[in-house]
């Protein structure tokens, strides 16, 4: 086992403001192209600012195109120095994109597509799509045309014709497009849906036949007024919501092999607040007329099962509470086959009706054994992701009644175990929980509402989520947290600053708007690893933590039990959350600044506050401490870096 004590401990003494500070970070010296792993480019950065924009590839046959995005296709994706590469498919056609960064805002793009097949078309396009909200008043001017496009005219405007590069320019940015021959271009605006400026650029027109192959390199350049202005700040610790406890993990345990070294890292390294572990209920009792509780007694507990309980032993004995959630059923307690994958689209099996009270005792029978044996018992339980089913499915009426049913039969055998409401694969389908929450017989049995953040991010959908909990009186958990379910796919994509900022972002937007009790990592184990080497996915570097890591260590050292409070402040590109405990004179901000180096002035501290101490993280920096800002009245002024994650502690 490799060394995990690695990481100097930081201790707190209150009073005491802990203040975290997400901010992003790139290398001045160059630009860096934002790439999502299925190849589309999502920006450029110039001395930390995004100029943002969305490519793609799209293929148009008659009214209808099929274009490169998240969750259409099985991407891979891998850096080799200053570029990302993308393999993927759409059908036959095999695309590679290879984004290089070349210098400070510029980066260029070569795509190759081949054929594996005869494939009809009308078009394939390399497509950008620039926002309505920067572009839409600018101006657009082609390179190389002869007519009117040859000067600037206002962006938006429909035209179709043989352009050598296109500029496109507003009161702050300039984007270039230079091509390496002529080629036929579209520009139109999005006017179905985002108002959005869009630049088609033909690949290839009327098919390719088995075999073709085409190459093509493009070049971006972007350019504009880097925002530098100060960030004013206000905290007001005259209202407190909900207590958040700490980051929690999942510890859902799939790889034998590589599992207990990212444990026992993350463990050691961190402070987990919260757990997740599996039951592994189809091991537990895979025949309903044979006790599993004696078979367990008589030596012949299954290995799943015996590592999960130890695992959830572990977790308790941190002093973390932790749900229990069922992913695989046993084949007696669902209808048909059991569906690993999707059948026609759908996932998993609903449960088998006619045995529902051996489903209640099998379930409360593990709890109870976890309890006797291994002196834990978890503080919910919970069917994973049975909105979709991720493995067991059920409706909105199910989850009602076996709320109820399964939360009657805990009370009267001595299960102190709550439900879990909701446990969604996303925050989207929120309607899921409506009628179990508006069932009085099936509050008493409800101990918290979850969901997952894999996707359903806009703030009205997170507020229903919140609304729930405070209308409940209950906790609210984000039982999965990360932002990308796929990821495993392209796990190359754990170690790109573009992801470690954009995780930290969700979760300080999960903190100020969702206010929950805790926010569980998926996952703390090999997969998903936060942590990077060691074998895992291929990488034979020691084991060692990545910018992630430490982003989800400084999250960690939130002192427990803070509460939620509002935080406004004039920053556009500024997201901010704020925690605090007026009793205890402790209180928390975490911001995400996605731009450039700016200076920051902070009110609202409590008058005894004379001095912040400041812990940055960032794609070069690993929680390095910086010299202490200063407090006065309240008022406290420093700097933070372009992305970069900032944690500022007083006393």
């Amino acid at each position: 086992m490799r060394n995990t004590n690695l990481f100097a401990k930081c201790r707190f003494a209150a009073p005491v403001i802990f203040l975290l500070l997400s901010i992003t970070f790139v290398n001045d010296a160059f630009g860096q192209a934002e790439v999502e792993p299925w190849g589309n480019i999502t920006g450029i950065r110039k001395h930390g600012q995004l100029f943002d924009f969305e490519s793609s590839i799209r293929i148009q046959k008659g009214d209808h195109f099929t274009s490169t995005g998240k969750e259409r296709q099985r991407p891979h994706f891998k850096r080799s120095g200053d570029e990302q590469i993308i393999n993927t498919n759409i059908d036959s056609l095999f695309i590679k994109e290879v984004i290089k960064d070349e210098s400070a805002g510029k980066a260029s793009v070569t795509i190759t597509l081949y054929a594996h097949a005869d494939i009809n078309f009308d078009n394939i396009f390399f497509t950008l799509q620039l926002p309505n909200k920067e572009y839409s008043n600018g101006s657009t001017k082609l390179n190389g045309v002869h007519d009117e496009m040859r000067h600037y005219v206002n962006s938006g405007r429909n035209y179709d014709g043989v352009a050598e590069g296109a500029q496109f320019k507003t009161a702050a940015a300039h984007l270039e497009v230079k091509f390496n021959d002529p080629e036929t271009i579209r520009i139109r605006k999005d006017i179905s849906s985002t108002n959005d400026v869009q630049l088609y650029i033909s690949l290839r027109q009327n098919g390719l036949t088995k075999g073709d192959s085409l190459q093509k390199t493009f070049t971006i350049e972007v350019s504009g007024k880097i925002d530098t202005k100060t960030v004013d700040l206000a905290i007001n610790t005259s209202k407190q919501g909900r207590p958040f406890d700490g980051l929690g993990g999942n510890f859902r345990l799939q790889n034998a092999k590589y599992d207990p070294e990212v444990i026992d890292y993350c463990l050691q390294n961190l402070r987990v607040a919260f757990g997740r572990v599996e039951m592994p209920w189809r091991f537990w009792q895979p025949d309903m007329n044979v006790n599993p509780t004696a078979t367990a007694d008589s030596g012949k507990l299954a290995m799943p099962v015996k590592k999960a309980m130890e695992m959830a032993k572990r977790v308790d004995s941190l002093g973390a509470p932790f749900i229990l959630s069922a992913w695989f059923p046993p084949n007696w307690a669902i209808v048909g086959k059991p569906n690993f994958r999707p059948v026609n689209g759908v996932w998993g099996n609903p449960l088998n009706k006619a045995n529902m009270q051996a489903i209640y005792k099998s379930i409360a029978d593990y709890i109870l054994y976890l309890k006797s044996k291994y002196g834990c018992e978890p503080r919910y339980f919970s069917f994973n992701e049975s909105d979709l089913g991720i493995n067991i499915r059920i409706s909105p009426q199910e989850h009602d009644d076996f709320i109820k049913g399964c939360g009657a039969w805990f009370a009267a055998h001595g299960v102190n175990t709550k439900m879990l409401l909701g446990d969604n694969s996303d925050a989207t389908t929120y309607k899921f929980i409506d009628i179990a929450m508006n069932d009085p017989a099936a509050k008493p049995y409800i101990g918290a509402i979850s969901f997952h953040s894999w996707r359903g991010w806009d703030t009205n959908i997170l507020k229903h989520w919140a609304d729930a909990a405070t209308r409940l009186k209950v906790p609210l958990l984000v039982a999965e947290g990360s932002i990308d379910a796929a990821a495993y796919n392209y796990p190359d994509i754990f170690q790109e600053q573009t992801y470690a900022l954009k995780e930290i972002n969700l979760y300080t937007r999960l903190l100020a708007i969702c206010q929950p009790e805790s926010i569980l990592q998926w996952q703390l184990t090999s997969d998903y690893s936060p942590l990077i080497g060691g074998g895992i996915f291929g990488n034979n570097e020691p084991l060692h933590p990545g910018q992630r890591f430490w982003n989800l260590k400084q999250l960690a050292q939130t002192p427990k039990g803070l509460y939620v409070m509002p935080i406004t402040g004039d920053g556009q590109n500024i997201t901010a959350a704020a925690l605090g405990d007026n009793s205890k004179h402790i209180y928390s901000i975490q911001l995400v600044n996605n731009g450039a180096k700016r200076k920051v002035v902070l009110t609202g501290l409590p008058l005894e506050i004379k001095e912040l101490q400041i812990f940055t993280t960032s794609q070069e920096l690993s929680m390095k401490e910086g010299s202490p800002a200063k407090v006065k009245n309240g008022k406290a002024k420093f700097k933070i870096e372009a992305t970069s994650y900032v944690s500022l502690t007083a006393q």
